[in-house]
């Protein structure tokens, strides 16, 4: 018989439940992680007592779902849900049931779930509940719907998604079938709501699979979330640089970029404009000039929509802005770049570089490698030494220019700029004494830019 080790916070309230006389299962998500030799993020419980009797078997509840059956119990500062069988009503938003009914039977409650290894449930006293393949399904690798998919994709059109989710999450394949009934129901997506679309990208993002996401465009759901994609895929790259059209390059950075949601989220943005920012010369060769700054107006606007935060929208934004940047790696260019990618940014500018580069072709490997272990060198140096980048670390702040007689406004911030850029050239300038004599002394007033 199989056996599941259960956190011991788990088994105390399976326990509690049977004593009381009722039926109770681990479920879902746990079971499936746990036969598969992965650590649980929940521990769900499915139970035949209905929400009440929960209540009143747990000192500490919390009714986080209770019209539809679930309580969360407390054990510690650990919360369990705790769901009443149940079987689900017509979904007339392809998201909510419009009622649940309560039932007696774990096989009615089974039924209802998504994919077959997802519905298994495990006690110990039983062992392994598994009504319709679910182990077999592990086995295989294999992503399959519970009963009739049309049916479960009607119910809920986010488990299209969470198919393509899962399939990048574990390394399973979608079985055909199931896969099949996504095209035609696709448009069902935009009913769901942009968050919790948004999740299901994260999790796919953040998968060892992301370049899955182009399942989704095989299922006709990007053109419902993300027509662009689709447009990315169809935009060919002519070019000794790249190997790839604009769609499979992008999958190709995903890949290779760190699993973190700023570097995979610019991966799948950072090239997005190149759909309007392709041109073709008179050899026939691509040039996307400019396709940063088109990027990052799409980009914006997808993090608006799909509700992301403003702090990693930030970062996303500024890292699609400067991907492209390329500068000679000597020690002063260096300090310019990162001075305009900002140093808060610029370790996460190195990671997607690399990223970017991989999802090339030799031709640009060739160029880029050597330029990019001499990047890394200098900023390895510029490190070590403490150089300047940033008007902060300056000798000079603009109360050592009040102080010496200049009136605040635009000409103090022109002439600060003025002395960093020669920090930035000649770090050892970077004193008191030097910038106010050299600076205010010879009256220099030049404009500055950084790069």
């Amino acid at each position: 018989m199989i056996t599941i080790l259960l956190p011991p916070k788990v088994a105390s309230i399976l326990h509690t439940l049977h004593d009381a006389g009722y039926e109770a299962y681990i479920v879902g998500g746990c079971v499936r992680d746990s036969l598969i030799g992965r650590t649980p993020g929940d521990w769900d419980i499915a139970t035949s007592a209905r929400p009440e009797d929960v209540q009143r078997l747990f000192r500490r509840c919390v009714a986080t779902g209770i019209q539809h059956g679930t309580v969360t119990v407390m054990m510690g500062k650990d919360g369990y849900e705790v769901t009443t069988y149940r079987t689900d009503g017509r979904y007339s938003d392809a998201r909510h049931p419009d009622q649940v009914t309560f039932v007696t039977s774990l096989a009615e409650d089974l039924s209802r779930r998504d994919f077959t290894i997802n519905a298994m449930a495990y006690e110990p006293g039983e062992g392994l509940v598994d009504l319709f393949g679910g182990l077999s399904d592990l086995d295989s690798r294999t992503i399959r719907a519970v009963g009739d998919p049309v049916l479960r994709f009607t119910e809920d059109a986010l488990r299209m998604m969470r198919a393509v989710r899962f399939s990048a999450q574990l390394g399973f394949e979608i079985e055909e079938k199931t896969f099949d009934a996504i095209r035609p129901l696709a448009p069902r997506l935009s009913l769901v709501s942009r968050e919790r679309i948004r999740d299901e990208i994260n999790k796919l993002l953040l998968s060892d699979h992301p370049e899955n996401f182009e399942l989704m465009s095989q299922a006709g759901m990007t053109a419902v979330i993300m027509p662009r994609f689709d447009e990315m895929l169809a935009t060919a790259q002519n070019s000794p640089f790249h190997i790839y059209d604009v769609g499979h390059h992008t999958l190709e950075v995903m890949k290779a970029a760190p699993a973190t949601l700023l570097q995979r989220l610019t991966a799948l943005l950072h090239d997005t404009g190149k759909v309007e920012a392709k041109t073709t010369d008179a050899a026939g060769v691509d040039h996307f000039k400019g396709h940063p700054a088109f990027s990052a107006v799409y980009a914006r606007e997808f993090l608006k929509e799909f509700r992301y935060d403003n702090h990693i929208s930030e970062l996303v934004i500024r890292l699609t802005e400067v991907h492209d940047l390329r500068v000679a790696p000597t020690l002063p260019n260096v300090r310019r770049l990162i001075a305009r990618v900002g140093e808060d940014l610029f370790p996460d500018f190195l990671d997607f570089i690399l990223a970017d580069n991989k999802g090339k072709g030799p031709v640009s490997a060739e160029e880029f490698f050597p330029r990019y272990n001499a990047l890394l060198q200098a900023w390895d140096e510029i490190r070590t030494r403490g150089d300047a980048i940033t008007l902060r670390d300056l000798a000079v702040k603009g109360s050592d220019l009040i102080d010496a007689g200049m009136q605040p406004g635009k000409e103090m911030g022109v002439l600060l700029q003025q002395m960093l850029e020669d920090v930035l050239e000649t770090p050892e300038h970077n004193t008191k004494e030097y910038l106010l004599t050299r600076h205010l002394g010879a009256g220099n007033r030049k404009e500055s830019s950084l790069l």
